[in-house]
C-alpha cells in the first residue's frame, strides 16, 4: 500500500480525502488470510476499521470443510483476528438472502443445462449489494475486501485492473461490479502477491490465518457433489433421458443432465464403437428433450458467443461501439489466459467472435472483457447465453432438430 496520507493532495492511501483516522472503512472478513491482512493493514495505517463477517450457510459438514468460507470455523477465525488487531467485529446472518440469490440460482442454472458460477453471483448479489449498503449504513467511506484486483482513478471514474499477482487474478469473478460500486470499493491487496500477503500475516502475528488454506471449490457444497445440492433444492431435476450423438442416434442413457457438463469425457457410461473410434465428449445439454449430446473433441471448439446481462465498464457507451466490432481480449474460464476477440453490440446483449476459438465453453459461464492493448484493464463482461461451435457451420447434413441442439 502507499503512504497512509499525502499532504500535498489531501488524499489517504485509499484515494479518499482526509487522514486515515478520519476515515471509516468496513472490511469484509471471510476468516481467511487475505481479508485478515486487509483489515490489519488498514488498522496499522490508522483507519477507523470495522470488520463484518457474513454467515452465508450452515449445512452440517460444510461448516467444517477445510478451505470453506463464511461459515463455522471461518467466522470464529475472523472474530479472533478482529480481537487481536483491536477492531469491532460483527457477524451478519445473510443465510436467507444467500439461499435465494445464489443457491437457488445455482440449482436453476444446472437444471437448465447451464454451468453456473456461484462465486460471481455471491459477489454481485450479496457482497457488493447487501454488504455494501450495510457499510454505508455504518457511516463508512469505503468497503474493503481481500480480493486480488486493482482499482484506480481513470478518465470516467474508478477503473478495475488486473492485480500485480497474475496467478491470483480474481477479475473473472468480479466482472459484474458496477462503476457506482467501484467508487465505494477498495482492494488493498491489488499490489501484493499471495506470498507477500502470507508474510505480512506472519509479521503481524496473525498465526491463526497465516498458513490457512485458501477457499476451494463451491463453498456451500459439503462433499464436492454439487448434484446433491441441486436435487435437494430442485427435486425432480435429475430426470433420466437419452445420450445421443451428433446424428441424433441414441447411444446410451443417463440419470439426469445435472450430472454432466460441457467438455466432460469420463463418466458417460458409453464405450467406443470400435478400436479406432474417437473418444466422445459432452458437446451440448438439452433440458427440453432431456438429452446429452456427445461428439468428437472438434465439436467443442467455439467461435461465437451470444451474451446477456452485460456489465460494461468502458469509457465509450457499449451502444456506441462500431457495428463491425471492437477489438478486445476475453476470458471464458477463470483459469485460462485472455484471448483475442471481437465484441459487437447486439439487441439484448452482445456478441463475441473468438479469433482462435476455445474448447468447452458452456452457457451459464462468464465472458469477461479486457482492453486489447495490454489486457490489464477490465472492461466488464456478460453471461454466455449461447455458444456456437464450428459444427453448426459444417454439419449441414444433420437433422434440423440436432442442428438446433448444437446452438
Amino acid at each position: 500500500m502507499r503512504e497512509a496520507f499525502d499532504s500535498k493532495t489531501g488524499l489517504n492511501s485509499l484515494d479518499l480525502p482526509g487522514r486515515p483516522e478520519e476515515t471509516r472503512v468496513v472490511v469484509a472478513m471471510s476468516g481467511g488470510v487475505d481479508s485478515s491482512v486487509t483489515a490489519a493493514l488498514l488498522k496499522e495505517q490508522g483507519y477507523d476499521v470495522v470488520g463484518i463477517t457474513m454467515q452465508l450457510y450452515d449445512h452440517g459438514v460444510a461448516v467444517q470443510k477445510k478451505g470453506a468460507c463464511c461459515a463455522g470455523q471461518d467466522i470464529h477465525d475472523a472474530r479472533r483476528v478482529a480481537e487481536q488487531i483491536g477492531i469491532p467485529h460483527y457477524v451478519l446472518d445473510y443465510e436467507d438472502r444467500f439461499r435465494k440469490a445464489v443457491m437457488n440460482d445455482f440449482a436453476d442454472s444446472y437444471a437448465a443445462g447451464e454451468t453456473p458460477i456461484p462465486c460471481i453471483r455471491c459477489n454481485e448479489r450479496v457482497k457488493f449489494r447487501d454488504l455494501l449498503e450495510t457499510a454505508r449504513d455504518l457511516g463508512a467511506q469505503a468497503l474493503a475486501t481481500g480480493h486480488y484486483i486493482a482499482s484506480r482513478e481513470g478518465k470516467a471514474g474508478r477503473e478495475m485492473h488486473r492485480p500485480r499477482d497474475s496467478d491470483r487474478d480474481q477479475s473473472y469473478f468480479l466482472f459484474t461490479t458496477t462503476r457506482e460500486q467501484l467508487d465505494f470499493l477498495r482492494f488493498p491487496l491489488g499490489d501484493l502477491t499471495k506470498p507477500e500477503a502470507r508474510a505480512l500475516a506472519a509479521r503481524m502475528g496473525l498465526g491463526v490465518v497465516a498458513d490457512k488454506p485458501d477457499s476451494q471449490d463451491i463453498c456451500f457444497v459439503p462433499t464436492g457433489r454439487y448434484t446433491t445440492i441441486v436435487q435437494n433444492l430442485r427435486p425432480g431435476a435429475a430426470e433420466p433421458g437419452d445420450i445421443v450423438d451428433l446424428n441424433g442416434r441414441v447411444v446410451g442413457r443417463h440419470d439426469g443432465i445435472i450430472n454432466f457438463t460441457i467438455g466432460q469425457r469420463r463418466g458417460l457410461g458409453i464405450g467406443a464403437s470400435g478400436p479406432d473410434s474417437e473418444p466422445l465428449f459432452v458437446v451440448k445439454l438439452d433440458p427440453a428433450r432431456r438429452q446429452v449430446v456427445v461428439g468428437p473433441k472438434d465439436a467443442l471448439e467455439t467461435h461465437r458467443l451470444t451474451l446477456r446481462d452485460i456489465n460494461w465498464l468502458g469509457d465509450t457507451p457499449l451502444a456506441d461501439l462500431p457495428e463491425e466490432g471492437f477489438s478486445i481480449l476475453v476470458k471464458v474460464r477463470s483459469t485460462r489466459p485472455p484471448v483475442a476477440a471481437w465484441l459487437r453490440p447486439a439487441e439484448g446483449g452482445a456478441e463475441v467472435e473468438l479469433i482462435e476459438g476455445e474448447d468447452g465453453v458452456a452457457p451459464g459461464q462468464a465472458c469477461v472483457f479486457y482492453e486489447a492493448e495490454k489486457g490489464e484493464r477490465v472492461l466488464g463482461g456478460g453471461w454466455i447465453a449461447r455458444a456456437e461451435s464450428r459444427w453448426r457451420h459444417v454439419a449441414s447434413s444433420l437433422p434440423r432438430e440436432n442442428m438446433e441442439a448444437l446452438r
